[in-house]
């Protein structure tokens, strides 16, 4: 389990090297000004990580839906009628250039 700690930026300016011992054990320290979190300060392998999986959780979620898609059935919607593409391809060799 992760130990967060929470200080105002004038406590972290004044400790940074504290901090940087705290983060180096496994610590996370939030940092806030006015109250509010403004960073956190982690490891870079544990920024790694959680980058990585968020990364992972997005391709699952895509290969997920490509399985789904594979399944589904083609929409109607978008298809032209056999006779109509018939007569595009009959315009099409109309109007192209003799070779």
């Amino acid at each position: 389990m992760t130990v967060m700690t929470t200080m105002t930026s004038s406590a972290a300016r004044a400790g940074l090297p504290e901090i940087l011992d705290r983060v180096a054990e496994g610590e996370e320290v939030t940092i806030t000004r006015h109250g509010r979190p403004v960073a956190v300060v982690v490891r870079p392998d544990v920024l790694r990580i959680r980058r990585a999986e968020a990364l992972i959780a997005d391709a699952d979620e895509l290969r997920d839906m490509l399985e789904a898609a594979r399944h589904a059935p083609l929409s109607a919607a978008g298809t032209i009628s056999p006779d109509r593409a018939r007569q595009l391809v009959a315009d099409l060799a109309r109007d192209r250039d003799p070779r």
